[in-house]
């Protein structure tokens, strides 16, 4: 059951991929950069829910990751790599944007989780407001008339392969001893420090994990539109990672996937009335923070993320929350 199980998941990874590479043939390019950004997006709201969603703080500076992460990798590919090399090298190039974005959150973490709750997202706002701020005045950058030249590296089959990616990565460590010890950081942080959890550590790494995966979604995102600027990682771009996460639910990786699809594909069906859709992000949150604070599959998980269907047990039904503590059966007489 188990190996069957499995092959079933091989399998449609496989199929996926293969469709990815495919279906652009026969789609309209119009459809197929849609499915792009809904790509680039799931990979933004499952990092921040990362942060956000497993771990309980509130970070609001995410995009200030994703324009390091952009900038880097079209750095790479426009002053260092020859255009013929840079095909081949956009998977490390992506890589090593993620990787500069990470060393960013970095530099944040260390100050930031001193705090936490309302200050902290003060602390990440105002990170998010000086990367817009240095890029506006950099003048190799392009400065704030924006930076171009790079070449359309990304497609839908680099999308899905890093959507599989990130889904996989984040998938592992929130049902491991790491992903548990996040956890109980948001429950009670001072409890989880009393049963011996190192919640600096477990908070660094989740927040760099985090900060590397939305650097990624920035290289991508930028070798789609060939043409990057500051304003395009403003404070409105965070705001639609967090209308993102909370939309799809919190501490679920199947509300991220959710809650991005839905939001963008809601974005492109309202494009014909202009400025006043980007309205409705900030009041959707509102509504959502209201009415249902958990979103739409706050704390839930499709029964095919979960370690029982994977690794045998069954499984726990389609919406289960996975339960890595079990009481223990009653004493026999």
């Amino acid at each position: 059951m188990l190996k069957r199980q499995n092959l079933l998941i091989l399998g449609g990874i496989a199929l996926l991929l293969a469709l990815s590479g495919a279906v652009p043939e026969f789609l309209n390019p119009y459809l197929v950069q849609i499915l792009m950004y809904v790509g680039i997006n799931m990979i933004l709201t499952l990092a921040l829910n990362l942060v956000n969603g497993y771990m309980g703080e509130f970070s609001v500076g995410h995009a200030g990751f994703m324009a390091i992460g952009a900038y880097v990798s079209s750095l790479i590919t426009v002053a260092l790599l020859p255009r013929a090399l840079a095909a081949w090298a956009f998977p490390a190039v992506l890589i090593v944007g993620g990787l500069a974005a990470a060393a960013a959150g970095l530099v944040v973490a260390y100050p930031s989780f001193r705090t936490r709750g309302d200050y902290l997202a003060i602390v990440t706002l105002a990170f998010n407001m000086i990367v817009k701020s240095v890029l506006e005045n950099l003048d190799f950058l392009g400065g704030p008339r924006g930076y171009l030249g790079m070449p359309r590296l990304t497609n839908l089959f680099w999308v899905t392969a890093w959507v599989l990616i990130t889904l996989f990565a984040l998938r592992n460590l929130v049902y491991s001893n790491f992903g548990r010890g996040i956890m109980a950081i948001r429950e009670d942080e001072v409890a989880a420090n009393l049963t011996s959890v190192d919640t600096k550590r477990l908070k660094l790494y989740a927040f760099l994990i985090s900060a590397f995966f939305t650097g990624v979604a920035g290289g991508l995102f930028a070798h789609l539109l060939q043409f990057i600027n500051p304003r395009s990682f403003s404070i409105l771009k965070s705001t639609d990672m967090l209308v993102m996460v909370y939309l799809g639910g919190v501490g679920s990786l199947t509300g991220s996937l959710l809650g991005a699809a839905i939001f963008t594909i809601m974005l492109e069906v309202l494009r014909p009335f202009g400025l006043w859709r980007w309205v409705i992000g900030p009041l959707l949150l509102v509504l959502l923070m209201i009415f249902r604070p958990r979103g739409i599959m706050g704390f839930k998980e499709w029964r095919w993320l979960q370690p029982a269907m994977i690794f045998g047990g069954g499984g726990q039904g389609p919406t289960a929350t996975y339960n890595p503590s079990p009481k223990p059966p009653p004493p026999t007489p």
